[in-house]
């Protein structure tokens, strides 16, 4: 531990980011846990209503091709936190409770984003789900943030009991905590209180929300689902109840941001929403034309709804169609934040596309997806997919071969051009197999 504090104000001391809260933002980034590509109103889904999602939207920029960094929540979260792909977090699968189905440890050896943040003079606060590390030394309050309220595992057994596993995982920075509610709930009303606290500070705030819901088991508040089952004459129950489950967290988001208004943060206030992976196709997630979904390295299970709004600071009401992965958020929050540092990190800053959207991209850089996973459909093994500019090749089992499309003319990746584009596989295989190689050059069990 002591090695750790070391090397981390040594870190510090070695920035040179501007400490100045001058005109710094406040940050209020939002992720959903498992919500569908178009799960949102934005995009014409004609079957549910996410009014406040709607309104970030409206204020500012949606992202058309914003992709998680793994079709699994704790990779995902990884990539966020540290601007690297997730087996070089060390976080290439989902990390659990039992060690026998645990498959990651995040490296202690780099930066978190609330840890940068706070040598920029940001007050840090976690909200919600971490799914990063149970224990020390990787629990939140460890790794950069101020403050904590929420829940430190993977999924909830019961949104109104908040169990897993039969343990209590719902903390108040490093304390277990008791609470009644509904989870969703207490997440909005725990921001709010937080948002409310800042109000007089003279630093800024980053606060990081991070729902459980809509990830199973989809468990709305009655009354929401019984509006929806109401207002949708012929919708599939099942299907009710996740669209019931997405308007309540929905509402929720729409009281946070009300908060923000009310103790006029709003203006000064960088709002981003995104989702860790794509939706659950059981739980009749709603995709778009993508294939698949979450646990999957097609289309389906990487592409998430992504908007951002900063009130008179950047255009309202465009699109942009630039390829950015979560892990692009780091360096663009930090850019945003004051810091200009070069960073040794995989993630590229799009501050620039906030203030000046491009209506076409040409996607040149290579992107990469992983997830590693145990039981008898994995045994351990990873599922990977690299993409290169609309060329993507991926393996959705280990067990499977490889597969080659071209996402330009076949977006929903049903023509495989394998044995008809072999030069094209033979250099993106080359490429897979070097990130394999790097991600494998980090330990992800606790020694």
């Amino acid at each position: 531990m002591f090695f750790r504090v070391s090397f981390l104000l040594l870190i510090s001391l070695l920035l040179s980011c501007n400490k100045s809260t001058i005109n710094k933002p406040n940050i209020l980034l939002i992720m959903s846990d498992d919500q569908g590509y178009h799960d949102v109103s934005y995009y014409g889904t004609t079957d549910i209503k996410t009014p406040n999602i709607d309104e970030i939207k409206k204020n500012g920029i949606r992202f058309d091709n914003f992709y998680a960094n793994s079709p699994v929540c704790s990779p995902t979260r990884a990539s966020l936190m540290t601007g690297l792909y997730p087996d070089k977090a060390g976080v290439p699968g989902v990390i659990r409770t039992y060690k026998d189905n645990n498959w990651g440890f995040l490296r202690n050896d780099v930066l978190l984003l609330p840890e940068r943040l706070n040598t920029l003079n940001y007050e840090t606060a976690l909200i919600g789900k971490w799914h990063l590390g149970l224990e020390s030394p990787n629990t939140p309050n460890e790794r950069g943030f101020d403050f904590f309220h929420g829940w430190l595992g993977d999924m909830m057994d019961d949104y109104w009991d908040h169990k897993r596993h039969g343990i209590n995982y719902m903390r108040l920075n490093d304390k277990i905590i008791e609470v009644k509610g509904h989870a969703t709930d207490l997440f909005t009303d725990w921001s709010i209180e937080y948002i409310k606290s800042k109000k007089n500070s003279n630093k800024p705030f980053f606060l990081y929300l991070a729902y459980n819901a809509p990830h199973f088991p989809v468990q709305p508040p009655k009354n929401y689902l019984e509006k929806v089952m109401k207002r949708e004459k012929d919708i599939d129950s099942v299907r009710a109840n996740l669209v019931a489950f997405i308007e309540h967290m929905d509402y929720g988001i729409g009281r946070v941001i009300n908060s923000l208004k009310e103790t006029n943060q709003f203006e000064n206030t960088l709002i981003i929403f995104t989702s860790d992976n794509g939706g659950h196709n059981p739980s009749k997630a709603n995709n778009g034309p993508l294939r698949d979904g979450k646990q999957s390295v097609y289309e389906g299970g990487l592409k998430v709804p992504t908007v951002i709004s900063w009130e008179k600071n950047i255009k309202k009401n465009i699109s942009s169609n630039k390829t950015i992965l979560t892990m692009d958020l780091y360096p663009t929050i930090l850019e945003i934040a004051g810091c200009n540092d070069k960073l040794n990190i995989d993630g590229e800053s799009f501050a620039d596309e906030l203030h000046n959207p491009k209506n076409s991209h040409k996607n040149d850089r290579n992107i990469y997806f992983v997830r590693r996973e145990g039981g008898m459909k994995y045994s351990g093994k990873t599922i990977s997919a690299i993409r290169k500019g609309n060329w993507k090749l991926l393996q959705n089992s280990p067990f499977d071969s490889l597969e080659l499309y071209n996402l330009d003319l076949d977006p929903k990746e049903k023509n495989n051009l394998i044995n008809s584009e072999r030069e094209v596989y033979s250099e993106l295989n080359k490429l897979l197999m070097n990130q394999i190689q790097d991600g494998g050059s980090i330990p992800w069990q606790r020694k």
